[in-house]
């Protein structure tokens, strides 16, 4: 497939300007992280007093460690919740069938539309209350909830995109060898929609794992959550949050990587091939 250019290759005058507001941009960058550790250092946020918890072995094993353990584990839930979430309700909007696809799209909008907080303290209360979990198991399914709901409506809305903006010709050949819609979708349009999307899914996969700090306001054991607890017990709240920034920025990009890798697996997977059209032919019942 040829490389699709979005837009005019910069000529020389260009790229000595893109040159220039990089090094323009660097330079504000590097200004504004001097002038905050210079704040720090007058503050006596950089003493080695304020940095010395940070390197012992309890604050570790007894607060990041598990917060950085519970941080994943409900992210890890809420990726694949709202992964499958995504797909169901996606795929529920291009249905032919209308009262699926207004519900699938009543569904979407109003979960879309809902703080993803309000989401977590509703599902916390309800499920407390309610005695559908037990109490200490309460804030973890109200923060995987809420995460599902949210972002699982964003994916579906990436779902539906993605398929929509495919060429019409994808669905149009797969008719014409005799599928039907719903297998041209399956079999067409839906693995190429996920190549698509990609770049999309990172970016909210990335937003689950952010968001998952906000479970500290139902009592849920998070990352955050312990890292308060560190910087408050010693007074060190500035340099516990930075490293918990760090380890935030650390587990993103190690997310971000692997969806990169599965990316250019299913990219690899599904490049249009004649003996691929004909499997996907040969799975017509």
């Amino acid at each position: 497939m040829s490389e699709n250019v979005l837009f005019d290759v910069p000529g020389p005058k260009g790229r000595r300007r893109a040159r220039i507001i990089n090094v323009i941009s660097w330079v504000v960058i590097l200004g504004v992280l001097v002038y905050v550790l210079i704040a720090l250092q007058q503050k006596g946020q950089l003493t080695a007093d304020k940095w010395s918890p940070l390197v012992s072995a309890p604050t570790w094993t007894a607060y990041l460690l598990p917060g950085l353990l519970s941080t994943v584990k409900a992210a890890g839930a809420a990726i694949l919740c709202s992964i499958a979430f995504g797909l169901l309700f996606g795929v529920g909007r291009l249905a032919r069938f209308a009262p699926l696809r207004i519900a699938s799209g009543i569904v979407v909008e109003f979960f879309r539309s809902v703080p993803v907080l309000i989401l977590m303290i509703f599902f916390w209360y309800f499920l407390s209350f309610g005695k559908i979990v037990d109490a200490g198991s309460s804030p973890f399914f109200a923060v995987v909830v809420g995460l599902t709901l949210y972002n699982g409506s964003v994916i579906a809305e990436v779902v539906r995109a993605s398929v929509e903006n495919l060429p019409k010709g994808q669905r149009e050949a797969g008719l014409a060898i005799g599928m039907t819609p719903r297998q041209a979708l399956r079999l067409i349009e839906l693995p190429q929609a996920l190549v698509v999307m990609m770049p999309a899914l990172v970016a909210q996969l990335v937003v689950i794992m952010k968001d998952t700090a906000l479970g500290y306001i139902v009592t849920y054991p998070e990352l955050l959550r312990q890292a308060r607890l560190v910087g408050t017990a010693n007074g060190n709240l500035i340099p516990t949050l930075i490293v918990v920034a760090a380890l935030f920025v650390a587990v993103n990009y190690s997310l971000g990587r692997l969806a990169e890798i599965i990316a250019k697996r299913l990219e690899r997977r599904t490049a249009g091939s004649p003996e691929k059209v004909e499997a996907a032919a040969g799975q017509i019942v």
